[in-house]
């Protein structure tokens, strides 16, 4: 199973973590592995690459783990692209179930 906990203290987000494996299909076959990193790794690129938001993101292939954390409190743009995140986690968490893919909005 994937866990991604995002980390907010009120509305202000402070960064994510992102771990496991849905296991919904063989590897290279497995849509819903596919969906969380592609929504994942695009909002750090694009965090990264078009606002002015401080960050640092570490990962490990080999486990899945993917750690993000502003390094100060994010701009509006910053904040939109968490909340498509979010947005688009919720939805494959309701169409395919937490057996696959769990999230957590965690107050920190």
């Amino acid at each position: 199973m994937i866990t991604v906990t995002i980390l907010k203290n009120q509305d202000i987000y402070k960064g994510f973590d992102c771990n496991g494996h849905a296991a919904y299909a063989d590897s290279g076959q497995d849509i819903v592995c596919a969906g969380v990193s592609a929504l994942v790794i695009n909002t750090i690129n694009a965090i990264e690459n078009l606002t002015d938001n401080a960050v640092d993101a570490e990962s490990n292939e080999e486990t899945g783990e993917i750690i993000f954390r502003f390094l100060t409190a994010p701009n509006e743009a910053g904040k939109l692209l968490m909340d498509a995140l979010v947005l688009g986690l919720e939805g494959i968490q309701d169409n395919y179930g937490s057996r696959y893919m769990l999230l957590n909005i965690k107050e920190v």
